[in-house]
């Protein structure tokens, strides 16, 4: 396996074909521990993984904490492009400990730091939009860190497209430094980035990391339509409705059905897809532990032809949302999780 790596967005700057997402490194409902979740970033950087994406808010700090131990182990921050992101809640009792503002946005990138034991973030990312909150105050504190060169490159994560085309406007008119990257939902389930967000990505420059291209597990076939669901798996309680229900369901099977007849794993042919199409940089994986990381990269194996693609459209329709396919709202104010 040749790790395949890629532009991000204008920038130049090259990232592998996978991004190493961190969120399950301390998490307290059966994530990786702290020796495991250095043990997956050592193996996926030996790998060719150059591209780790956490946040503040995965175990309240420990996703950040263990990666940064991991990374300060033989030097190895430097080999990589770092990103974490900043918005949700840190502290249940401070209303300021959470949000997009100045204050708040100030603070979180310290406490990144400090966590990730390093003295810049490669990347910081707005983790969701807030629309009270004007993008101009968002921006000037972000572009404030970027010139005292605590942060090199700021993006995006669940932003629409005309959020982005406001905020690239905004940047223009300000002087100040412009989102490079967006970070949304995407895979064979949930495809309506394809309708308006990716055309905008690649006319604009922005790379596009997505999350979930498994679906969570949806498509990786440990979920069957009418059987129990396995002992610790994320969804073993289920999952928001409007992602995990039977619509959902019945198109996995006939997904599953498909990968028996090519001879492929669900989860492998799903990451495959997601990688290989237009417009997207680096899917972002979640590995648990070793095996699900070894799934992960053996995807980069696996061909989608022509055929199977056609094949999978007609499963998967494409710029839809599978799970609330009848009650998906494209507009400003459609929930993307």
């Amino acid at each position: 396996m040749v790790m395949e790596y890629r532009s991000l967005g204008r920038t130049g700057v090259q990232v592998s074909a996978l991004c190493l997402g961190c969120m399950n490194f301390g998490d307290t409902n059966s994530g990786a521990d702290e020796a495991s979740s250095i043990q997956i970033v050592h193996h996926a950087m030996d790998a060719g993984i150059n591209f780790l994406d956490t946040a503040n808010v995965y175990g309240r700090g420990n996703s950040e904490t263990f990666t940064g131990k991991a990374l300060a182990i033989d030097g190895r921050r430097d080999r990589v492009f770092l990103a974490t992101k900043f918005f949700n809640k840190m502290d249940d009792t401070d209303p300021n400990s959470w949000s997009s503002h100045r204050f708040h946005i100030v603070k979180a990138c310290e406490d990144s730091l400090r966590r990730l034991q390093t003295d810049h973030l490669d990347l910081y990312q707005v983790h969701r939009p807030r629309p009270t909150i004007p993008i101009d105050e968002t921006l000037r504190a972000l572009d404030d860190l970027v010139r005292q060169g605590k942060v090199r490159y700021i993006g995006t994560s669940t932003f629409a497209a005309w959020q982005l085309t406001e905020a690239l406007w905004a940047a223009k008119e300000l002087g100040l430094n412009r989102f490079i990257c967006e970070q949304p939902p995407y895979n064979l389930l949930d495809r309506r980035i394809e309708r308006e967000l990716i055309p905008f990505c690649r006319t604009y420059g922005v790379a596009v990391i997505p999350w979930a291209p498994i679906a969570g597990g949806l498509l990786s076939g440990k979920y069957r339509l009418g059987q129990e669901r396995p002992a610790g798996a994320r969804y073993e309680k289920g999952a928001f409705n409007n992602r995990d229900n039977d619509r959902a369901l019945e198109r996995v099977e006939q997904y599953v059905a498909l990968c028996t007849e090519l001879g492929v794993a669900p989860a492998e042919l799903a990451l495959a897809w997601c990688v290989g199409r237009d417009g997207i940089t680096a899917p972002i994986i979640g590995p648990r532990n070793m095996e699900q990381l070894e799934a992960y990269l053996a995807s980069l194996k696996v061909t989608v032809t022509a055929d199977v693609s056609a094949r999978l459209d007609g499963i998967f329709e494409p710029g839809t949302h599978v799970s609330n396919y009848y009650t998906a709202d494209f507009g400003p104010n459609a929930r993307w999780c």
